[in-house]
């Protein structure tokens, strides 16, 4: 249902941007720079589109078990700031999250949340993850979803606050204590917190800089090692690092900067208890970062769990699927963090 909405809204976006030319007008090729700002912000006007259904979606998909809520907090200031004279330019940064409560709850007593990070350098909370969603809320967790500065389908303006491995983890963290303050019934001691991939990054960024936040932690296929993943990336992919309003640098003319941002450089911080999965075969987070994560944190004699799979069906997102492989990986997660957030009591 989601792919059949997304489709008809991506057609009306696309078809509402394409305004024929007038019949006499002659043929002439845009400037390269003029041309790929006007596909920038064609990307970002049906970016927004759909982000708009997902908004629909969610209550479509989860409306049946749980209250639904998008709200909107202030963070920090963006990170990188043209004329700090402006007026308004240092202002906190307004971020907007997803809010899941189980309409079931008994609001009376205290109750645990689970902070969930979504995925992609730019990318979105969308409803492709609804049904992990479902599954923690069938489980009796609260849940906050933010969409970080960077995330996609709030104009090229939030686009280009990104900050990664920076402000976007405190971001997330602000949304957790977000969650405390506005809902009584959450039990600050039994907050946790979730991601895959990039979202596997600001997790684990999250319990290194904030351990006295959450009680339990789990990180699928992460990013970890910016440096080693430079290296196997294309130029493309490495040019959203580099580009002016993100890191600025390549990872060759600032080293320093991208280790900063890595996960694997903070091992010797973990406090927190830390679940992580990774692939042999993962095609987008390759599993020597991961590998490299685990050896660091082995270093810093850290306590902590993990899985290496053996070239699991489906690569990256492979225990996001609906295969039992997948479910079963998923018991193993909800079993761990059930351990320290006690669902249920």
């Amino acid at each position: 249902m989601r792919t059949l909405v997304l489709s008809l809204a991506a057609a009306a976006a696309l078809s509402a941007q394409q305004t024929p030319p007038p019949a006499a007008a002659p043929q002439t090729s845009a400037p390269p720079a003029q041309a790929a700002a006007q596909a920038a912000a064609q990307a970002n006007n049906l970016d927004e589109v759909l982000k708009a259904v997902d908004d629909l979606m969610w209550h479509t998909l989860l409306g049946d078990i749980a209250d639904v809520d998008k709200i909107r907090y202030a963070s920090l200031p963006p990170a990188h700031i043209a004329n700090p004279h402006a007026p308004g330019a240092a202002n906190p940064l307004v971020i907007a999250a997803y809010t899941f409560i189980p309409k079931k709850l008994d609001r009376s007593r205290k109750q645990p949340l689970i902070v969930f990070c979504h995925q992609g350098i730019h990318a979105n909370e969308d409803t492709r993850d609804a049904h992990v969603f479902r599954e923690l809320l069938e489980q009796g967790y609260s849940i906050i979803a933010p969409d970080y500065r960077g995330s996609t389908g709030y104009g090229r303006g939030f686009y280009q606050q990104i900050d990664y491995g920076g402000r976007e983890v405190d971001d997330v963290y602000i949304g957790a204590q977000w969650m405390l303050e506005n809902y009584s019934f959450l039990d600050p001691k039994r907050v946790g917190i979730i991601g895959w991939s990039h979202g596997g990054l600001i997790t684990l960024m999250n319990i290194f800089e904030h351990p006295q936040m959450y009680a339990v932690a789990y990180a699928g296929v992460p990013v970890s090692d910016l440096v080693a993943r430079m290296g196997y990336e294309p130029e493309q992919y490495r040019a959203l690092y580099s580009a002016p309003y993100s890191i600025g640098k390549t990872v060759r003319e600032d080293i320093e900067e991208y280790r900063k941002r890595s996960p694997v450089t903070h091992a010797s911080e973990l406090e927190t208890p830390l679940l992580i999965h990774t692939n042999t075969n993962d095609e987008d987070v390759n599993v020597l970062e991961v590998e490299h994560l685990i050896e660091a944190l082995k270093a810093a004699g850290k306590k902590f769990e993990y899985k290496i799979y053996q070239n699991a069906p489906g690569g990256h997102y492979f225990n996001r699927l609906d295969t039992k492989l997948a479910k079963d990986s998923r018991k193993e997660i909800y079993a761990f963090l059930a351990r320290y957030l006690k669902p249920g009591e």
